[in-house]
């Protein structure tokens, strides 16, 4: 089965200039900011006009992205409850999606100051659920934080409340361990804002690992329990695709072109029985979607991401995706004052 590449052509922008132009099948929107939370609104018009404009963070160069061949798009949130307005207009295009949803519980501790209380994010959770069905909506605590006034026990107490209030409400819990000296910008943030942290061991992430499978079987939960870019293997937990073909073949096996793009097959489970069972009846066999770009432990497969680093006013202590808080706030103000602009920050 052929193919349907990214293809990347040219276009005229809105300044005149001739643009690189990519139209990717599958969107990523975003692990470099949160644009349900803060720039929905944009995105939304961005694709009634069709396209927007990305900047590479390694050369500086812009590109177009256009929205004509997309059919499925990936969100990744703290506070999806702004798509709760808009997602009706996916289904008129015919884009399906599903929501990475970081529902983490740092109240006490004041690490994500800028997210709304946690009963809030729990019940647009239960919306959103509601909204585009069960499994559509992927809970995630992630990063797991080490502090001086954060241990194994207490992240498992956080993890217990938030999982008995979604039973019923996802399938899938997907969890990371903060990973802090590799990442300067992490390890930074941190010490700026004087959060004492403290660095896993293999041994704590093996302690967790095993408490978590354990809980998720004493409560009945049956979440279905995977790491996200984790080197490490763990009994009853499974590596994760967070961009997940599996995922969203189950969800649009109707969409020839995601089909053909996903490299799925129907297959008798007979002669195949690796084979992906959909909600009619019938069997896939999908092929190796794998994006080799991303980290050498992530699953993602291919997709395109929109989103620019320095623009999340979460204000999270420990943030992965802004230099600063005072870069982040400076560009969100741009984004203010030309809300409908080719890009995310206003240009």
């Amino acid at each position: 089965m052929a193919k349907i590449n990214n293809i990347k052509k040219e276009m005229t922008r809105e300044n005149g200039q001739t643009i690189s132009l990519q139209e990717p099948i599958i969107v990523s929107a975003s692990r470099s900011t949160d644009i349900p939370a803060f720039y929905c609104d944009w995105f939304f018009h961005r694709l009634k006009v069709g396209y927007s404009v990305w900047t590479n963070p390694f050369n500086g160069k812009d590109m177009a992205i256009s929205y004509a061949k997309t059919h499925f798009i990936v969100f990744w949130s703290k506070n999806p409850r702004p798509l709760l307005a808009h997602l009706d207009e996916l289904k008129e295009r015919g884009i399906n999606c599903y929501i990475q949803y970081s529902l983490n519980d740092y109240e006490d501790e004041k690490l994500e100051k800028g997210v709304p209380p946690l009963t809030e994010r729990i019940d647009t959770f239960k919306r959103l659920t509601d909204k585009l069905g069960f499994g559509s909506v992927i809970w995630r605590f992630d990063p797991l934080m080490l502090t001086d006034n954060i241990n194994i026990d207490s992240l498992l107490r956080k993890i217990e409340n938030i999982g008995d209030q979604l039973k019923g409400y996802t399938e899938k819990l997907v969890f990371s361990f903060a990973d802090i000296a590799i990442y300067r910008k992490v390890k930074s943030n941190l010490e700026k804002n004087g959060i004492l942290y403290h660095e896993w061991t293999e041994e704590q992430m093996k302690e967790f690992s095993k408490r978590l499978v354990k809980l998720n079987k004493d409560k009945s939960w049956n979440y279905e329990l995977a790491t996200c870019g984790e080197k490490g293997k763990y009994e009853g937990i499974k590596k994760n695709s967070c961009i997940d073909d599996v995922l969203m073949i189950r969800r649009a096996y109707k969409d020839e072109k995601l089909r053909q793009f996903l490299n799925a097959e129907f297959v008798s489970p007979k002669l195949n029985p690796d084979a992906i069972k959909l909600d009619n009846g019938f069997y896939v066999t999908l092929g190796n979607n794998r994006d080799s770009g991303q980290r050498e432990f992530c699953g993602c497969i291919k997709s395109k991401d929109i989103g620019q680093y320095n623009t999340c006013i979460h204000m999270c202590e420990y943030c992965y995706a802004n230099t600063s808080k005072q870069a982040a706030a400076a560009n969100y103000k741009r984004h203010l004052e030309n809300p409908w602009a080719e890009t995310i920050i206003g240009e």
